[in-house]
């Protein structure tokens, strides 16, 4: 997993997939006079609120004495809901910020840090913050198991452009 999550984030494209999820999420260009990289959390809830796991966070992996995990409370329903339970950094979640651009992530159901998935409606949360920025929440609800291949967005006001969820059964 570790292996297809890299290369297809690097490569710009989503692996395929069987039993997974591939997410985009596109970092918008802003033109403000003091930019910083946002950071980002993805998370799944189930239909009753409970965290599945988290999936993703970007942070600043590079500040001296691990600093940067001290911002990551401005995440705030991240952080509310899960992340001040969890130490960082935590191997093939926790991630260097990215810059503006397209970015996709996959996760093979079963494999870290996507667990089996029991069926019913679950929810796809991506939150970003920017230091001197804003905040910003996508959610996209979805069913599992997904009877076919399915493509759900959402589309993000400020801090977040296009936030896409490819399901593979």
């Amino acid at each position: 997993m570790r292996f297809s999550a890299a290369l297809g984030a690097v490569a710009g494209l989503p692996a395929a997939l069987a039993g997974g999820l591939n997410i985009g999420v596109e970092v918008p260009k802003l033109e403000v006079a003091e930019y910083h990289r946002p950071y980002v959390a993805m998370w799944l809830e189930r239909a009753d609120k409970s965290v599945v796991t988290t999936l993703s966070v970007w942070y600043d992996t590079k500040m001296r004495d691990a600093e940067g995990t001290k911002w990551l409370k401005d995440l705030r329903q991240w952080w509310r809901r899960t992340g001040r339970e969890l130490t960082v950094p935590i191997d093939g979640v926790t991630q260097p910020t990215r810059p503006v651009g397209k970015h996709s992530l996959s996760f093979a159901e079963g494999r870290n840090p996507l667990p089996k998935l029991a069926p019913g409606a679950y929810v796809l949360h991506v939150e970003a913050a920017r230091e001197v920025g804003g905040r910003e929440l996508v959610s996209i609800p979805f069913e599992w198991p997904a009877k076919s291949a399915q493509a759900l967005s959402a589309q993000g006001k400020s801090e977040l452009g296009q936030v896409t969820l490819h399901i593979q059964p």
